[in-house]
């Protein structure tokens, strides 16, 4: 039987054995998607997508209509034509410029509405692992479009409780913000907070 004295080192040891590392809570508790926001405005969108394509036809129609030469009554060679100068609406100048600026109009409504609709988020979905995250935004028509990227690409530049309004979200190699509607649903705010509402240097 071994003495005491010779059994304590053994057990000293074992309690000075390395614990285990715990493992990261995000790690371990993300074993499935989380859902971090969501806010459905297919109907709105739909709506707006009806009305730019509606504002493009008009403005096209009358890009149209003021870059084509209307006929010209014939008159009598002896009589006499005024001279209106370059304030007269029926010349070429006047024709063309009006028809480049109602395409403009009508480029730039559609062009805002496709961009606004494109980075107004629908949800955000945390992916299980918690290292990538899915974004799905609205497009015209009441469609969506979505795509997943590296959690670490993802930057929120304000605070929840520091907007009123929308929440500018910074995707790493993707011009302009995308736009969370505060009036959605946060189920899990503290997550949130901690994963895609922190604030990264991109």
């Amino acid at each position: 039987m071994a003495a005491p004295w010779r059994r304590w080192p053994t057990g000293l040891l074992t309690v000075l054995r390395p614990l285990p590392t715990r493992r990261p809570l995000q790690g371990a508790t993300l074993q499935r998607d989380v859902l971090l926001f969501e806010h459905d405005r297919g109907r709105f969108f739909t709506i707006l997508g009806l009305f730019c394509a509606g504002q493009g036809v008009f403005w096209a129609s009358l890009a149209v209509v003021a870059v084509s030469r209307h006929p010209v009554p014939v008159k009598p060679l002896d009589a006499e034509v005024p001279n209106r100068g370059p304030f007269d609406l029926r010349s070429a100048l006047w024709r063309y410029g009006l028809a480049v600026g109602c395409g403009a109009i009508g480029a730039l409504v559609l062009g805002a509405g496709l961009l606004f609709s494109l980075r107004s988020v629908r949800s955000v979905v945390l992916r299980a692992g918690g290292q990538q995250v899915t974004l799905t935004t609205h497009a015209p028509f009441g469609l969506w479009a979505h795509f997943t990227v590296p959690l670490k690409q993802v930057s929120c530049m304000a605070h929840r409780d520091e907007v009123p309004a929308m929440l500018p979200l910074k995707v790493k190699g993707r011009r302009f913000y995308f736009l969370l509607d505060k009036a959605g649903h946060f189920p899990n705010t503290k997550l949130f907070d901690n994963t895609v509402g922190a604030y990264r240097s991109l």
